[in-house]
């Protein structure tokens, strides 16, 4: 049976929702906040993800932004902001549908139709990149040798992005741009530090006998090599 998170946090909406979903043939599970639906998106492995954008706490936006760490499921945002620059900013940021409330039934339900239909099975992240490493991204951490890594927003997204281009170059400016959240007015250096500090905890994680995985590259930026041996 298809299976769709909810994350919404005003109970009635969420109600509704259930039972609209519920009745046309679909397993509900359901999440009040933004870390409980990051908790529940990684336990129920779901089908589709409807998520409000105004969350306490951990808010849509940002729930959006580690579902795309995770996986490539779709997502329809639900929110009261109807204003083209938000709905321009969900869609940039990953969502693949946009619906502002209130929205009718027959509409919901054909666009969350419409959204199963265009998608292939999702695919999550989290597997093994190589022996040596594994991205946990619900802990935004690390297996580097069997050893958890503890690492920052910015330094597993920069993780991620490296072992994501394998083999290649990532400039420092690809880097700066898919990195940071606001890179206007980030240094160059601020990219040289986060990365010393990635590779120091790594490094310190796999003991001495084991080699660096993310090369410096001269003037172009780094390089994510895997596993080197000592």
């Amino acid at each position: 049976m298809t299976r769709i998170l909810i994350v919404e946090d005003d109970p009635d909406v969420a109600t509704a929702l259930r039972v609209l979903l519920t009745r046309a043939g679909y397993e509900v599970v359901a999440a009040a906040d933004g870390r409980e639906g990051l908790r529940r998106l990684f336990a129920d492995g779901p089908d589709l993800m409807l998520l409000d954008i105004g969350l306490p706490g951990l808010d849509g936006w940002q729930v959006l932004e580690r579902t795309r760490d995770m996986t490539d499921l779709p997502v329809l945002l639900l929110t009261a902001r109807g204003a083209e620059s938000d709905r321009v900013r969900g869609l940039r940021a990953g969502a693949d549908d946009y619906l502002p409330k209130p929205f009718g039934n027959d509409e919901l339900l054909a666009r969350v139709e419409a959204l199963l239909r265009r998608a292939a099975p999702a695919r999550w992240a989290g597997a093994a990149h190589d022996d040596a490493l594994r991205l946990v991204p619900e802990r935004r951490a690390a297996l580097w040798h069997g050893e958890e890594v503890r690492l920052s927003d910015i330094e597993y997204r920069l993780l991620q992005l490296l072992v994501r281009n394998r083999g290649r170059v990532v400039t420092t400016d690809q880097l700066l741009d898919q990195v940071w959240d606001d890179p206007q007015g980030i240094g160059r250096d601020r990219v040289k530090f986060a990365v010393l500090r990635l590779r120091r905890k790594l490094q310190q994680a796999a003991g001495e006998g084991e080699g660096d995985p993310i090369e410096a590259v001269r003037g172009m930026g780094y390089r994510y090599r895997g596993e080197t041996g000592g």
